[in-house]
């Protein structure tokens, strides 16, 4: 799976995985979602754009994940 890190933007994760919440609570995400990765959003751990307002300044990257069986 690949995360790309936009340029002065959000993560975007690719759909078809499963978000977990931190009381545990499972939904799965079928399409791309965005996370955010400015720490302004008002709706964390989404996007919602604040990254924008704040000009909110980092590199594009890739990352790659790996899942070891």
């Amino acid at each position: 799976m690949e995360v790309k890190a936009t340029k002065n933007g959000p993560y975007l994760i690719p759909g078809n995985v499963i978000f977990k919440d931190a009381q545990g609570n499972e939904k799965p995400i079928e399409r791309m979602v965005a996370l955010c990765r400015c720490g302004h959003s008002a709706n964390k751990p989404f996007c919602d754009g604040t990254h924008k307002k704040i000009n909110f300044e980092a590199d594009e990257a890739t990352i790659v994940l790996n899942v070891l069986s």
